[in-house]
């Protein structure tokens, strides 16, 4: 019997766009991995090149999406996994290396927001200090991690800088940190060539695509759904694996602690590179694109694009839904903090009580943190709404829209989030926190937008009495549910239809795509590439 292909399996020479891809499509389910599936499919004549980049093998099952046949590539890479792995090589090191390398950090941490000169310098200096780490370089893995140069290095910035007391946790926190970049360097040699590259982010999947920038000299482009250094430093704030080793004489409740601090900086600093490194730097609203200028991004190379959804396909499920409003409150999302189920739940509770028929449904995926997951389980039972609040685990869309009342979104940060725009386009009000562009999808934009009315409700951040009354409000008046699902419907039809983002990328990759066919001998940079 013939053994079937992998359906996964994808190995090119060459491709036409590279998606640089943190922690997302096609291993990871979610509003921006549905973009991506989205983006791919609305350009069937280009060849797509996927690199894939996570954290450890095992945080990841079996992929999520079927690769579009235009995926002509994928490569997947594990950036926390080599630590544990590596053998102890002797290594005594470069002195000179490691002096070039102590003035790029300290032109990183002098680095200003719009300052082109200091750009110019910093970005000379790592492409002087990349080949350095190429295996077998002055800087190599090796010499970073095991050699007297890197121990005596270390020790140095931890007497200059570091205000907490544990050199043992500022030995361990800068090695983790850092050897990601020594994997993405070697990643950047041998990435199959493409004739420009899309970052899905900022960060390692950023990083990357400025080594690329600097060693093909290539078009990149940078989208951000969410700010990714804003989405860091929340998980940062969040984590409980971040060590604060002063004592309670030594802390300050003003200052963050030092290590929560260093990563946010290191976060920050591969922001700055990416956007520096892009040529053009996509937003979804505009309060992001100030936010990305703010963070160092050239205002001249922003832009807005909204994302925007299958309108014929979505709207056909309108047809499904019956004439009683369903009373169904529906998250569709992943459980994980970010999205604050909790507080869905909580407000359940008061739903429940003046509402005795609703329910509610969680309609997403809960292997991605699991502890989280089982504790709003537990919530739910000690509420008393184990009946009533339903964990569906990942549904399709087309299935759930008709049979449900309202979307809600809790969530502590969001962009501009599909689902809003998904149940609106199937005739579904929603009600939302004011995050991200939320109050912009529900209320309106411009005058002419507004004018179309209010699409649900808007409620602040981990507020479950609002987030209930707002509900209660639109499923218990017939009159103002139809209002708002009319406003959503209209606004989704003028603004926020998958033609319209096709038509601004379709012009952005045109771009990129023709600068690939012009000489590139005056790129800025090279580093040795081998394929």
């Amino acid at each position: 019997m013939s053994q079937q292909p992998d359906p996964y399996q994808r190995r090119a020479t060459d491709c036409d766009v590279m998606l640089l891809l943190e922690g997302t499509f096609p291993y990871v389910s979610g509003g921006v991995s549905s973009w991506v599936n989205q983006i791919i499919r609305g350009f069937p004549e280009l060849r797509f090149g996927l690199c894939f980049i996570g954290s450890r093998r095992q945080d990841y099952g079996q992929p999520k999406y079927a690769l579009p046949d235009n995926v002509v590539h994928l490569e997947t890479h594990y950036i926390h996994e080599h630590l544990a792995a590596s053998e102890v090589v002797r290594s005594r090191g470069d002195a000179r290396a490691f002096a070039r390398m102590n003035e790029l950090h300290d032109k990183f941490r002098s680095y200003g927001r719009s300052d082109a000169a200091s750009h110019a310098e910093l970005t000379a200096l790592l492409g002087e200090l990349i080949p350095m780490m190429a295996d077998g370089g002055k800087l190599d893995e090796n010499a970073f991690l095991f050699s007297k140069q890197a121990w005596d290095y270390l020790a140095e910035q931890y007497r200059s800088f570091c205000t907490d007391p544990s050199f043992v946790d500022y030995f361990w926190t800068v090695r983790i940190m850092h050897l990601p970049i020594w994997t993405l360097a070697r990643v950047a040699r041998n990435l199959i060539p493409a004739r420009c590259y899309h970052t899905i982010s900022t960060g390692y999947a950023g990083f990357l695509g400025s080594l690329m920038k600097m060693q093909t000299g290539r078009a990149l482009i940078l989208s951000e759904h969410g700010i990714y250094t804003k989405e860091r430093k929340i998980d940062l704030f969040q984590s409980e694996w971040i060590r604060d080793n002063r004592n309670v004489f030594e802390k300050d409740a003003s200052q963050i602690p030092y290590f929560r601090d260093l990563w946010i900086r290191f976060f920050e600093a591969l922001g700055r590179l990416c956007y520096q490194a892009s040529n053009q730097i996509v937003a979804l609203y505009e309060t992001n694109r100030l936010r990305q200028i703010s963070d160092g991004a050239p205002a001249e190379r922003t832009r807005n694009i909204p994302n925007g959804i299958d309108l014929p396909r979505l709207s056909r499920l309108r047809a499904q839904r019956t004439e009683a409003i369903p009373p169904v409150l529906c998250l569709l999302g992943r459980v994980v903090p970010i999205k604050d189920v909790k507080t869905f739940i909580r407000a359940m509770r008061t739903v429940v009580n003046q509402y005795p028929q609703a329910e509610a449904w969680i309609a997403g995926p809960e292997d991605e943190d699991q502890a989280y997951a089982e504790e709003c389980h537990a919530i739910a039972e000690g509420l008393g709404l184990g009946e009533k609040v339903r964990f569906l685990g990942f549904q399709k869309i087309d299935e759930i829209l008709p049979k449900v009342g309202l979307v809600v979104l809790s969530s502590i940060s969001e962009a501009l989030p599909l689902v809003l725009l998904e149940g609106f386009a199937a005739g579904v009000p929603g009600v939302a926190t004011d995050v991200g562009s939320c109050r912009q999808l529900i209320h309106g934009l411009s005058e002419e937008d507004q004018a179309l009315g209010a699409a649900g409700e808007v409620v602040g951040i981990a507020q479950p009495q609002a987030l209930a009354d707002a509900a209660l409000k639109l499923l218990t008046d017939p009159a103002r549910w139809h209002a708002a699902q009319a406003a959503g419907i209209a606004r989704v039809e003028r603004y926020y239809t998958q033609d319209m983002m096709f038509g601004a990328y379709r012009e952005l990759y045109q771009q990129a795509l023709a600068q690939s066919e012009a000489p590139t001998a005056g790129a800025a940079l090279r580093c040795p590439v081998r394929h």
